[in-house]
């Protein structure tokens, strides 16, 4: 419990709200962690202001003194989205007339393009020397799936034994993303290579009752800081020249997909972005890699000095 949580006198709603989308929603327990961040620097705002009292000139004037204090546009945009969610919620209740947060906007910040590896980097990870060790095995098919599929951190680490079968079978994965929302995504031929080879030692490794597909040394669901500990390992054992995480393989998923195909939508699809606009951003990477071809090819493209 944050100081704002212990005096806040009508903290026990944000502990109810973030019970209910635990509990009821599904929400995973990374999301409900950023909701309760995000909410108690509400309650610290708003000290001794009833909620019921805070109207959207607060709301704004709160944004604004945040901004500031240094954070930045998205961030203010995650912890307006968590507050507009929370005053729905306390609507529907009946404790709030209206909600607050309903037309106003953060600031906007510089958009980051996200970072993806080279073609050949991505195949100078996955394909390291085969050695003779369960958890090399394990990373190689947790490296494979992540950059067949597009999977999140989360999604990945939460996959049990039993969707095993169908990505052999049928070449294709079950994944329930943000918001429990389930989806389907093709799996390569060498994502399923890699993964039938670690099948045989997962099953020797994982401890009684054990349903994760991916387990550590001491048998149990291996979490999503070991996951990136690895492949930032693998990384530098393959020498390449930058550090790599869970979401570079994601990135270079939908890069090098829409590179080939062309196809938004569909890269939409297999991400389980629920909006076109997330994925637009890949169309911004597909362009620079269009444009270094044409640097790189054009024997009148590039300046002389």
């Amino acid at each position: 419990m944050t100081v704002a949580e212990a005096i806040h006198p009508e903290a026990p709603l944000v502990a109810a709200w973030l019970a209910e989308l635990a509990e009821q929603r599904r929400c995973s327990p990374h999301t409900v962690s950023n909701y309760r961040r995000d909410l108690a620097a509400l309650l610290d705002l708003a000290a001794a202001t009833p909620l019921a009292q805070i109207d959207v000139f607060l709301i704004r004037r709160w944004l604004a003194q945040l901004h500031g204090g240094g954070l930045g546009g998205r961030s203010l945009g995650r912890m307006l989205s968590a507050w507009r969610g929370f005053f729905a919620w306390l609507a529907r209740q009946g404790r709030v007339a209206a909600n607050p947060c309903e037309g106003v906007k953060p600031p906007k910040s510089p958009r980051h393009l996200p970072k993806a590896l080279a073609v050949d980097e991505a195949a100078r990870l996955l394909d390291a020397p085969a050695v003779d060790d369960p958890l090399e095995v394990r990373d190689s098919a947790i490296f494979e799936l992540f950059y067949s599929s597009g999977l999140r951190l989360a999604e990945l680490a939460m996959l049990d034994r039993s969707e095993a079968e169908r990505v052999l079978g049928e070449g294709e994965l079950q994944v329930f993303g943000k918001r429990a929302k389930a989806r389907l995504v093709p799996v390569g031929q060498a994502a399923r290579k890699a993964l039938a080879a670690w099948l045989p030692l997962r099953d020797a490794l994982a401890g009684a009752g054990e349903t994760a597909l991916f387990v550590g040394q001491r048998g149990q669901r291996l979490g999503q800081r070991a996951i990136q500990l690895r492949l930032a390992r693998r990384a530098l054992l393959q020498g390449l020249p930058q550090h790599v995480h869970p979401h570079m393989l994601r990135h270079s998923f939908a890069s090098h997909v829409l590179q080939s195909s062309g196809d938004l939508r569909a890269v939409q699809e297999m991400l389980g972005h629920a909006s076109i606009a997330s994925t637009q951003v890949y169309t911004h990477l597909d362009f620079q890699h269009l444009a270094a071809v044409y640097d790189h090819a054009h024997p009148r493209a590039r300046r002389k000095g």
